[in-house]
């Protein structure tokens, strides 16, 4: 028998399961029909969580894994553009300027199981796997190291599920959004066996693309789809329940959301609203993009909700000059912007509008918007041109919202009043005995 026992490594599991609202988890636990999270529930501490503005996907989870707000990490959207020249692009894990939680945990020897978190592609070198997001459209340039390619593709791991299905056919989406989980979670038990690790992060995108496409179906209760919305819910409680059963008592596991949901009530589009009451100004009678915008243009806006001004000496045909014009074009749109209206209700779009020093601050803070405004839940602000009207109802049901994200620790208590996702990274670090650098913006929360 030995006279001394080595005590066992801390490590840190994390679950992102994307999009889940916190309400919509105690409900179901409340209805029972999440025994595995209710369980959790016995062992640790679970609360609401802000996300970050704006509160979609790439730019939470970038405040996630960096600890920062937009202007340090330099994530502001699915999309972005580039002033002079004017160009649109789709931000990568290339356009990240701030260090990220697993390289941080790489440079202190510590080795990371990263799978599927957004804004990884193309994938950075870490001391370990990294499986990259949907960005990628090819497996192979997704993960890291080369080494893992070949079980992945034997498995038959799908880096997402086929959103545009959720637009055509649900029967078929609901089919791939199945076999892209059931391959996922084998991919996770698989890598959670097979590696070396100190942290291990599994990223469900699936959970967000089956609200945007049956979130209606849910809360009607449609007797076709109500269920199988469920049920894959429960796969996920089902998974939840397995994975904490895995790790040890001495190790941490951790579940979060990045932003809640609500059904749609209507798509709003932004541009043609900013056309209409002068701002923006186009070429041509038929635009193909923002590109076709005159320079008599003041203002023009990208999803969700975030606008520019077309300032002289920042953009390629600025017409607004710096100083006092800039600031009176902003004062105008936060004055005008919450008067808009839905045309069919009269009920309001817009809850608040920010200027952009309001809510961010950092060394890319010339990247933001100049302002941000914030829908009323149900209202989707969109960027779309050439559309005839103000709002409609499009394909998509669910949408995000700020306010009702969530968090779950296994063992611990939870402390602070206002948590945001930014809280994670520091959080992460301090459980696993790693110095926090002093730019993060979050704070721990443990």
């Amino acid at each position: 028998m030995a006279l001394f026992s080595k005590k066992k490594k801390k490590r840190v599991v994390v679950i992102g399961i994307d999009g889940v609202p916190y309400t919509f988890i105690r409900k179901h636990i409340d209805s029972g029909d999440f025994p595995n999270f209710k369980a959790l529930l016995e062992k640790g501490d679970f609360r609401r969580m802000n996300s970050v503005m704006p509160c979609i996907s790439s730019v939470a989870w970038s405040s996630y894994m960096t600890g920062c707000n937009p202007a340090k990490h330099n994530i502001y959207g699915f999309i972005d553009r580039r002033p002079n020249p004017f160009d649109m692009f789709i931000p990568t894990s290339v356009n990240m300027k701030a260090p990220t939680l697993w390289q941080i945990l790489s440079e202190n020897k510590l080795r990371v199981v990263v799978i599927n978190v957004p804004v990884t592609y193309p994938p950075k070198e870490v001391n370990g796997v990294l499986i990259a997001d949907f960005l990628a459209t090819d497996l192979r340039k997704a993960v890291y190291p080369q080494s893992v390619f070949d079980k992945l593709d034997s498995i038959g791991y799908r880096i997402d599920v086929d959103a545009w299905a959720g637009r055509k056919d649900k029967d078929k989406f609901l089919e791939d959004i199945n076999y892209t989980i059931d391959k996922r979670i084998e991919t996770a038990y698989w890598l959670f066996e097979s590696q070396k690790w100190d942290f291990f992060q599994l990223h469900i995108m699936s959970t967000d693309r089956i609200n945007h496409f049956l979130w209606e179906e849910y809360e009607a209760d449609d007797p076709k789809y109500a269920p199988q919305f469920l049920a894959f819910y429960k796969k996920i409680d089902d998974f939840l329940g397995e994975m904490e059963k895995k790790v040890s008592e001495n190790s941490e596991f951790i579940v979060l959301s990045d932003h809640g949901f609500c059904s749609v009530k209507k798509e709003v589009f932004t541009n043609y609203w900013l056309e209409k009451e002068g701002y923006l100004k186009f070429s041509k009678e038929k635009r193909s993009g923002l590109k076709d915008m005159s320079p008599e243009t003041k203002v023009y806006s990208l999803i969700p909700g975030r606008f520019f001004v077309n300032l002289k000496g920042r953009e390629q045909f600025g017409s607004v000059e710096p100083g006092a014009e800039y600031e009176k074009v902003r004062d105008e749109l936060i004055e005008k912007l919450p008067t808009m209206t839905d045309p069919e209700t009269g009920d309001k779009i817009i809850r608040k509008v920010y200027k952009r020093e309001e809510i961010y601050s950092g060394p890319h803070f010339e990247q933001a918007a100049d302002i941000i405004a914030d829908p009323h839940d149900g209202y989707d602000l969109k960027a779309n041109l050439n559309q005839e009207q103000l709002a409609l109802k499009g394909s998509l049901e669910g949408m995000h919202t700020y306010d009702d994200a969530s968090l779950y620790i296994r063992s611990r208590q939870i402390i602070g009043d206002s948590l945001w996702i930014a809280d994670l990274m520091p959080t992460i670090l301090h459980l696993l005995g790693v110095n926090i650098p002093e730019h993060v913006d979050g704070k721990v929360v443990v």
